[in-house]
């Protein structure tokens, strides 16, 4: 599943000796305090517990998200800047990933999965259910997108500059004020989708669906 090395395998035999509520404990307490090999055993034992478990799959995908948010905040863009790197830490990649194909069928009603406001450039998100998400203000540059489920999601004021979005669902997604700059949309479903006062600036459209879509002032050229 993730990178399998002695201590890690080491650390999961130990974890999962534990009930799941023991280890949705230790998962609250160490997830990000602790050595990188440590959280992957972690969320490694967190989908595990999700899929075994299905009444612990909200909690364990709250507990993810947060993660995310805390350990890879947004940046502004003087920072990001100084901090070229496009490389998504090792845990923070497999915590997406596990967010990425959860079963979204055991997702509870009126719940939404909440990725805003953090910095996740260059992530693989390949074939993503990322429906409905809230990804204000996300900071998507270069990440890989093909294939991902975007419908309805959130995505104003995100940065999606050099994103590859090729057949990505993005039908009924708010994207107003979002940078698409050089963005792959090719064959992207783009319905109904909010592009007010984005920016698409060199972005590929070939064979996007864009009928119902809201132009209204997006930005093409120059």
């Amino acid at each position: 599943m993730f990178l399998w090395i002695p201590a890690l395998q080491e650390q999961v035999k130990k974890t999962q000796l534990k009930s799941p509520k023991q280890r949705l404990r230790i998962a609250s307490e160490q997830l990000g305090n602790s050595k990188i090999e440590t959280s992957l055993a972690i969320i490694n034992d967190l989908e595990y517990i999700a899929h075994n478990h299905p009444q612990y799959h909200w909690i364990i995908i709250d507990i993810l998200t947060t993660f995310v948010r805390k350990n890879a905040p947004y940046m502004p863009q003087r920072e990001v800047t100084s901090n070229l790197s496009t490389k998504v830490r090792v845990d923070i990649q497999a915590a997406l990933t596990v967010i990425a194909r959860r079963d979204a069928n055991k997702d509870p009603e009126n719940e939404q999965l909440d990725l805003s406001f953090t910095d996740m450039r260059g992530a693989n998100l390949n074939g993503a259910n990322l429906e409905q998400t809230n990804l204000y203000q996300a900071n998507l540059a270069d990440a890989n997108l093909i294939k991902a489920n975007l419908a309805g999601a959130i995505l104003s004021a995100a940065n999606l500059e050099g994103a590859n979005l090729y057949l990505a669902n993005l039908e009924g997604a708010i994207l107003s004020v979002a940078n698409l700059k050089r963005a792959n949309l090719s064959g992207a479903n783009l319905h109904c989708a909010s592009l007010y006062l984005a920016r698409l600036h060199g972005a590929i459209l070939n064979d996007a669906i864009l009928d119902g879509a809201n132009l209204r002032e997006t930005q093409f050229s120059q």
